[in-house]
């Protein structure tokens, strides 16, 4: 029986990440660009979006026939429509940061800053918009309960592994960032309670210490919180839950002002929930 045509952008990234292993090379490559920049696939032509996935027009319309859509342009009004519902002025709002990157000027530094500042807010508008909150819950309720917490990040996604260090041991509960220093990455993950908490951030093209932490711990039964970039990222089937962060990018270089506001709100949130269980606990009622 053939799987009905995706109504909506959700089902369209379920469909894409389940039958992902079976596309063939051109489509996965399609998949993941129309996964990783939906705001382009909604706003582009198929000329550019073509261009930008590096593929041909006619690849786009295959991939798009190969999920049920009569054509791109059938395929393309989901993606619409998802950014439309999720914020009426985020249509211009990109338009009006792609322009800004246009108008970089190497003889004009501050134009630098607005580019990254403008695509800077227009990401972080977004990013509660897309968070899940139950989701979201669970995160906090993990950070909240484990005995420990391990924070894995490596390469750009080490400034974020590193804040939540500071951030969490405010919260009365061990935490160990997992450097590797000595070369002893898997000793550090093999000290770790069965009861105990990986943060683990990563993002495209995903660094292999991580991936190798992540497997580490689950074979250790440790529950996993995954930041990363995509649904299709290896860190999504080992998280018991996962946050896909789009950081904005200009001329290629992406930033990490979202993932940071995630993680910091994570931080916060689990902060909070001790707190509430420490004035709903006998002794603390006892004292009232």
């Amino acid at each position: 029986m053939q799987a009905s045509v995706p109504a909506t952008l959700d089902e369209l990234r379920e469909q894409i990440t389940l039958r992902y292993d079976s596309l063939s090379k051109r489509l996965k490559q399609i998949g993941r660009f129309v996964l990783d920049y939906p705001n382009d696939v909604a706003l582009e032509t198929v000329v550019v979006i073509a261009e930008r996935s590096a593929v041909q027009p006619s690849a786009l319309i295959r991939f798009a026939q190969a999920f049920g859509y009569s054509g791109f342009s059938d395929m393309q009004r989901v993606f619409q429509a998802a950014l439309m519902h999720g914020n009426a002025n985020y249509r211009e709002r990109i338009r009006l940061s792609r322009e800004g990157e246009q108008d970089i000027d190497a003889d004009q530094p501050l134009s630098v800053l607005r580019a990254f500042a403008g695509a800077d807010m227009a990401a972080l508008e977004q990013l509660p918009l897309t968070v899940d909150g139950q989701v979201f819950a669970q995160a906090v309720e993990f950070l909240a309960k484990a005995p420990g917490i391990l924070l894995a990040g490596q390469r750009r996604a080490f400034p974020v592994a590193a804040y939540l260090a500071y951030a969490l041991s405010h919260l009365d509960r061990p935490v160990r960032l997992l450097d590797g220093l000595g070369g002893m990455l898997k000793e550090q993950v093999r000290s770790a309670g069965r009861q105990d908490v990986l943060v683990a951030i990563s993002f495209s093209p995903y660094a292999p210490e991580t991936r190798e932490v992540v497997d580490l711990a689950r074979q250790r039964g440790l529950r996993v919180i995954a930041l990363t970039d995509s649904p299709l990222s290896p860190l999504v089937q080992q998280a018991d839950v996962w946050f896909d962060v789009r950081d904005a990018e200009v001329q290629g270089f992406r930033t990490l002002n979202a993932t940071l506001c995630l993680a910091q709100s994570l931080a916060v949130a689990a902060g909070y929930r001790l707190e509430q269980e420490l004035f709903a606990s006998p002794a603390a009622a006892g004292q009232s």
